[in-house]
């Protein structure tokens, strides 16, 4: 959702109808995930992709169909032939495609919740007579609800649910097919220290979508000027001051940088019993060893040292700032997307 937002916004402030395509199965080698998603407006103009191109011409078309017609639709593209470069995924697979018009009461209602990176979660009947009913909760209440009256309140319990789980995709609610889309807030990278390689790893993880915060007492390490993207997200506070502060919670994902244990070891001492699933130090490992020996006196349990990443990053031979700090955002994406363990 968060990467048409923008160009959607534009759209309807300029009055124009918007249709929204959403992928919500996939089979085989679908090159997009369940949630992603395409916006068109008449005549051809879009945002977002269903698919990395192959079925987006006959989704355009059958998104410009349901501003006419005001009926949502639910499109298969299955390929495994000949015909795979005619429609459908070149690639093979098959991909489910919910189609239906942008109600600008629901974009005000998502847009909010995803600007401000509220968890929330969206149900939407796909299929049958109450094709189009759909509800969004977040943890205050359900601030949207549309359709079938004698569906909602089947589609609120499979919603709750969903937000405890963080699980999107197709499931049976009652007697109905939904699709269930959890939008969850954006990965949190707090570095601490502004050495050189923040200033590639900050830049790295706008690219993949993350908040980032920048902490260092040091104020001619974390500077505007070194840090122009990070404009009131710098704090010159001691780490034990400024993390409580940003709050560390599952979607977080320290990184420290400092090279100094009297900035580093209150940061872990903090940062180790949160729910932060990484904890990066740039280290050596004998510089590591004393580390360990001082966190040990101050209380820090053997398995909350073992969750430091040290030496920081992916093993990749990396020698200048930029490479160490791909080696980083690769080690991180692997633990934000369940390859290796926190």
């Amino acid at each position: 959702m968060r990467d048409i937002l923008s160009q959607v916004a534009g759209w309807l402030s300029d009055g124009k109808p918007v249709a929204v395509a959403t992928v919500v199965s996939t089979w085989g080698s679908a090159p997009r995930q369940p949630g992603a998603k395409l916006a068109v407006t008449p005549p051809h103009d879009m945002a977002g992709s269903v698919s990395g191109g192959c079925v987006e011409g006959a989704v355009i078309d059958s998104a410009i169909e349901s501003l006419a017609d005001y009926t949502p639709r639910l499109l298969h593209f299955g390929v495994a032939d000949e015909t795979a470069w005619e429609v459908g995924l070149a690639c093979g697979g098959q991909i489910d495609i919910y189609v239906e018009p942008l109600d600008p009461e629901l974009f005000a209602v998502l847009s909010e919740r995803t600007q401000a990176d509220t968890p929330h979660v969206m149900v939407t009947v796909i299929s049958g007579d109450a094709l189009g009913t759909k509800i969004v909760v977040d943890a205050d209440g359900m601030p949207y609800a549309v359709g079938d009256p004698d569906a909602l309140d089947t589609l609120t319990i499979s919603a709750f649910a969903a937000l405890s789980s963080g699980q999107t995709g197709c499931a049976t609610a009652g007697d109905y097919d939904v699709f269930i889309e959890v939008i969850q807030p954006r990965p949190h990278l707090i570095v601490i220290g502004g050495a050189h390689v923040a200033v590639a790893l900050t830049q790295m993880a706008h690219m993949m979508g993350f908040r980032v915060s920048m902490i260092d007492p040091r104020s001619a390490f974390a500077s505007a000027d070194r840090f122009p993207d990070l404009a009131g997200n710098i704090s010159h506070a001691y780490p034990d001051k400024a993390l409580p502060a940003l709050g560390l919670d599952a979607y977080s994902y320290v990184v420290i940088l400092s090279h100094d244990p009297k900035i580093d070891d209150p940061a872990l001492r903090v940062a180790l019993p949160s729910a932060a699933p990484y904890i990066g130090v740039m280290s050596s490992r004998k510089t590591h060893k004393g580390r360990i020996e001082r966190l040990t006196a101050a209380g820090i349990s053997p398995e909350q040292l073992a969750r430091i990443h040290t030496p920081i990053g992916l093993d990749i031979g990396a020698k200048t700032p930029e490479e160490i700090a791909l080696s980083i955002m690769g080690e991180i994406l692997m633990v934000k997307n369940k390859v290796i363990t926190p």
